[in-house]
């Protein structure tokens, strides 16, 4: 999220959706003031598209589906519209083509410059929708997940490297590893280099065996 396009001119919820479906660029929607969103990085792609390939192949044939960053959440009556970067809706009522207003499941890739915005404001508008169950926050430049339930009143729970997370809203299990499937940060380079050792000893010449330096 960036600055506001359209700063200090207020705009209609209905000149905000009649512009959105003519904008190249799209726009989040809050309280009148309407803020341009921000390209996304390799690792954002990787995680929201291995995301929404893992829960799609779960919600096949199910009343669920799951929408990539493309669909708008509808919240605060109409004050405010978010893109999340995954939901999940069930039985949805078709009230919009472009929005929904009954996601059973939203997910935020975090960076560094939406980070404060997805755990403050966003976290709260999204807890006080009626339909939702689960809210998500995934880190892209470390490895941790954070989970919130509404069952267990939106208390954070933290998963990392070798724990499996539970998205009781859709009743899937995944682990963390996998859904970090491909992602290029430290977290997973080190945890590669655990999977893949250097060897200690090497062939030398003569086919003798060379100890290898670590430090090299």
């Amino acid at each position: 999220m960036s600055l506001p396009f359209y700063k200090n001119n207020y705009l209609s919820e209905q000149v905000y959706l009649e512009g959105e479906q003519r904008s190249e660029i799209k726009h989040e929607y809050i309280d009148g003031e309407v803020y341009a969103m921000a390209g996304a990085s390799k690792n954002h792609q990787r995680l929201t598209t291995r995301l929404v390939q893992q829960l799609a192949n779960h919600l096949d044939n199910t009343p669920c589906e799951v929408f990539s960053s493309d669909i708008k959440v509808r919240a605060d009556n109409g004050n405010k519209y978010f893109y999340p970067d995954v939901l999940v809706v069930c039985n949805d009522d078709g009230e919009d083509d472009y929005y929904t207003q009954s996601p059973r499941l939203i997910v935020e890739v975090l960076s560094k410059s939406t980070r404060k915005f997805d755990n403050t404001l966003k976290r709260e508008v999204y807890q006080a929708l009626p339909s939702l169950e689960e809210y998500v926050l995934i880190e892209q430049d470390f490895v941790e997940i954070e989970v919130c339930r509404k069952a267990e009143h939106w208390q954070p729970k933290h998963y990392y490297l070798g724990d499996d997370v539970t998205l009781t809203s859709i009743d899937l299990t995944l682990s963390v590893l996998d859904i970090y499937h491909r992602v290029d940060n430290e977290d997973m380079r080190d945890f590669e280099k655990t999977l893949n050792p250097t060897p200690p000893f090497e062939k030398g010449e003569d086919g003798g065996d060379l100890m290898h330096n670590s430090a090299s």
